[in-house]
C-alpha cells in the first residue's frame, strides 16, 4: 500500500514509519524536521510541509491507500491550544479535497467509553489522571469531534499509558469499547495496531480500545 504518516518524527509515528516499511509499504513520512527523522528505507519519501497549512499537504496525501497520524499535543500547553484538533483538522482538509478517504488517527483510553465491570481501583485512577490530562483529552474529544463531521472513513486507536516497549503484536482490542483494566501498552503496539486496522472494515467510524 501507500501510506502517508504524519507526526513520523514522534513515538507512535515513528513506529508506524519503521513497520510499515518493514512489511513492504510504501510511505510517506510528513515532518516539519526531517533531521528529526530516524527511520530509512528505500520505500520511504520525506515530504516537508507546514503542518497548519492544509493546501501544503495535498501532495502529500494525494493518491495514497491510507493516511495514518501519530499527531498529538506534548504536553498540556500544546493541549490547550488544540494543537492535535488544528493539526488533524489540516490533514482531513487536504484529504477531502484529495478524495483520499481511510485516516487512522491516535488518540487516548480516556476519550473512549469506559470499559465494562471496570475495577473501583482503576475508575478511582483513570478519573484522577482523567482531570490532570484534562486539557490532553479535551483536545483529543474535539479532534474526535473534526473526524464524525468529516468525509473521511477514520478510525481512532485509544491506547491508555504509552510505554517504549519493543512490539510484541499481543494485547486486547475492542471495537467502539475500552479493554477492561487497560493500564499500559507500548508505543510500537500502538503502530502495530493502526497499521492493522487499514483494511479491517469493522473499525471504520469506530474507537478503538487497545491495551495489554
Amino acid at each position: 500500500m501507500k501510506l502517508t504518516v504524519f507526526g513520523a518524527t514522534g513515538g507512535v509515528g515513528g513506529e508506524i514509519v519503521r513497520q510499515a516499511l518493514a512489511t513492504g509499504h510504501e510511505v510517506t513520512a510528513v515532518v516539519r524536521d526531517p533531521a528529526r527523522l530516524s527511520a530509512t528505507g528505500a520505500g520511504l519519501e520525506v515530504f516537508r510541509a507546514d503542518l497548519k497549512d492544509p493546501e501544503s499537504l495535498r501532495g502529500a496525501v494525494a493518491g495514497r491507500d491510507a493516511v495514518l497520524s501519530g499527531l498529538g499535543a506534548r504536553g498540556t500547553a500544546d493541549a490547550r491550544t488544540g494543537v492535535a484538533t488544528t493539526l488533524t483538522r489540516s490533514v482531513v482538509h487536504a484529504m477531502e479535497a484529495e478524495g483520499v478517504r481511510r485516516l487512522v488517527v491516535v488518540s487516548a483510553a480516556p476519550v473512549g467509553p469506559p470499559a465494562e465491570r471496570q475495577p473501583v481501583i482503576d475508575r478511582i485512577a483513570g478519573s484522577l489522571v482523567s482531570r490532570i490530562l484534562k486539557a490532553v483529552y479535551d483536545d483529543l474529544r474535539a479532534m474526535e469531534a473534526e473526524l464524525a463531521r468529516s468525509a473521511t472513513d477514520w478510525t481512532s486507536v485509544r491506547p491508555p499509558r504509552l510505554q517504549d516497549k519493543p512490539a510484541t503484536g499481543v494485547y486486547r482490542r475492542v471495537v467502539g469499547g475500552t479493554p477492561v483494566s487497560g493500564r499500559f501498552i507500548g508505543r510500537a503496539d500502538v503502530a502495530h495496531a493502526m497499521l492493522a486496522t487499514i483494511d479491517d472494515l469493522a473499525t471504520v467510524k469506530q474507537g478503538v480500545g487497545v491495551a495489554y
